[in-house]
């Protein structure tokens, strides 16, 4: 009985680590579609089924972590910056899926240079969150985190002189009216999740100079 009144510690950073692992993986995986649509479209379906699938288990993550808060009565940071690095971490994948199911929706086969450039930058983008994420159970860590939240902020405007230049483009160069709406839809798509990156690495930065 008294066991039961003992605080508990839920095990938090396995849950963040397990996220980000997704984040990651998303990240690839979205790469490897457009990359797909530009050269074997067959595949590109494949692709669209595995960021279901990886949003899918990082809603379920976040539903575990969420639920941890309400049986944990130690946790390892503030419980509204633990609701906070877990919603905006699964806003990453939310928003990689919605590139996905653009990108289906509008029926996109000729996928320019640019898409492929800014996916790339977002991929960086969600392997830096997984890399910050790794380092959060310490604060010993704390140099190397503020780092990487730098770079991953640097990867944002990166992705956003990108868009901007992309946009310029096929407003100059595309005749279609359509092909500018869809494109123009699918850059700003893929900004946005360096975006969701950038608010993920402010939580963690907030996080780390509140605690270190």
């Amino acid at each position: 009985m008294f066991g039961r009144l003992m605080p508990k510690e839920g095990k938090y950073f396995d849950l963040f680590n397990a996220h980000a692992e997704l984040i990651a993986a998303g990240g690839k995986a979205l790469t490897n579609l457009i990359g797909a649509l530009a050269d074997a479209p067959e595949k590109a379906d494949v692709y669209a089924e595995e960021i279901d699938d990886l949003e899918s288990k990082a809603d379920a993550i976040t539903h575990d972590t969420l639920a941890q808060l309400h049986t944990s009565f130690i946790t390892p940071f503030d419980r509204d910056e633990i609701h906070e690095l877990i919603n905006g971490m699964d806003n990453i994948l939310d928003m990689i899926q919605d590139v996905a199911e653009s990108m289906s929706l509008y029926d996109i086969r000729h996928v320019p240079a640019e898409a492929k450039a800014m996916a790339e930058v977002t991929e960086r983008s969600c392997y830096h969150v997984q890399s910050v994420v790794k380092l959060l159970h310490s604060m010993d860590n704390a140099p190397a985190i503020l780092k990487l939240c730098h770079e991953i902020d640097d990867l944002e405007s990166d992705a956003d002189k990108m868009l901007r230049g992309a946009m310029s483009r096929i407003f100059r160069e595309e005749p279609d009216v359509r092909q500018v709406i869809k494109l123009k839809e699918i850059y700003q798509l893929l900004e946005s999740v360096t975006d969701r990156c950038k608010d993920v690495a402010s939580t963690i930065e907030a996080i780390v100079l509140e605690n270190s």
